[in-house]
C-alpha cells in the first residue's frame, strides 16, 4: 500500500496560505568511502536539488570521499564523532561522546584536524555526535577548537549552545528499533505533520531548518522510496532546501 501523503500536503498548504519560510536540510550519516550506496544518494541528491550534508567518520575515512565532494555536487561533509566506537556505560544506549571521559575532547580536536587536511575549505565545521547522544562537557570544549555548529536529533531546545548554533534533525524513516528497514510510512508522515503544527504554533523554533536524517549504507528499496517522495513532497509543498554553509555567519 502506497503511502498517504495528503496530510502532508493539507499542511504545507497551510503555510504557504500564511506566507510561512518553511527551511529543510538533509543529513546522511556514517560516510566512510565512495560506495555505490553513496553514489546513489548523491543521484538523488542530484535529481531533488537539495543540498546533501554527509556525516563523515573522520579516522577511517578514505580519501576517495573527496571526489564525492568535488565533483560538481551539492554535497558537504561534515565532522561524524571520530571512530563511531561506543563508549556508554553498560546497560545504557549506544553514545561516543554521551558520557564524560578523559580523551574524549583530545578526539574531537583530532576530529577536525583530519577533517580540515581531507576536505579543507569544503568541510563545515559542525560536529555530529554518533546516536546523536553527546555530553555537555564536550560540547563545552567544541568552539575552542573550532567547531561552528551542532547537530543532533529533535527540534532544539536553542538556537546557540556554548558557541555552538545548533541545527538538528527531526525525521527518520528508518525503524531502528525493529531490526531495520522502513518504518510506518503513515506514521511517519503523521509525525512530520506534528513537527510543523508544532512550529505553526510557536512551540518549538521554525526558523530552524528541518531535517531529514538518512543513513545510506542499511537504506532498502522502500527506504530510497520513502526519502525521494518525501524530500519531493516538502520542495514541491513550498519548503527552502538549505545549504548549511550559508549560515556560518550565525554562529
Amino acid at each position: 500500500m502506497k503511502p498517504d501523503w495528503s496530510p502532508l500536503k493539507s499542511e504545507l498548504a497551510l503555510w504557504r496560505r500564511d506566507g510561512l519560510d518553511l527551511p529543510i536540510w538533509w543529513r546522511d550519516d556514517d560516510a566512510i568511502a565512495d560506495t555505490p550506496r553513496l553514489r546513489q544518494l548523491v543521484q538523488l541528491n542530484d535529481a531533488l536539488n537539495c543540498p546533501l550534508h554527509i556525516a563523515v567518520i573522520p579516522r577511517p575515512a578514505s580519501a576517495d570521499l573527496l571526489d564525492v565532494c568535488h565533483a560538481g555536487h551539492s554535497v558537504i561533509p561534515l565532522v561524524h564523532g571520530w571512530t563511531h566506537e561506543s563508549h556508554a556505560p553498560e546497560g545504557t544506549k549506544k553514545a561516543e561522546f554521551g558520557h564524560p571521559r578523559a580523551d574524549a575532547l583530545a578526539e574531537t580536536d583530532a576530529a577536525l584536524t583530519r577533517m580540515r587536511a581531507l576536505f579543507g575549505v569544503s568541510l563545515l565545521e559542525m560536529f555530529v555526535p554518533p546516536w546523536n547522544r553527546i555530553d555537555g562537557s564536550v560540547v563545552a570544549g567544541l568552539n575552542a577548537q573550532g567547531y561552528r555548529m551542532l547537530s543532533t536529533y529533535l527540534p532544539r531546545p536553542a538556537r546557540h549552545v556554548s558557541g555552538l548554533l545548533q541545527i538538528n534533525t527531526h525525521i527518520d524513516p528508518i525503524h531502528w528499533r525493529g531490526g531495520g528497514g522502513l518504518a510506518d510510512a503513515d506514521g511517519l508522515i503523521a509525525g512530520i505533520v506534528t513537527l510543523l503544527q508544532d512550529r505553526r504554533a510557536g512551540k518549538t523554533d521554525a526558523r530552524e531548518p528541518l531535517g531529514f536524517l538518512t543513513h545510506h549504507l542499511v537504506h532498502d528499496d522502500a527506504i530510497w522510496a520513502f526519502t525521494k517522495d518525501c524530500l519531493t513532497v516538502l520542495l514541491d509543498g513550498g519548503a527552502r532546501a538549505c545549504n548549511l554553509t550559508n549560515l556560518k555567519d550565525d554562529t
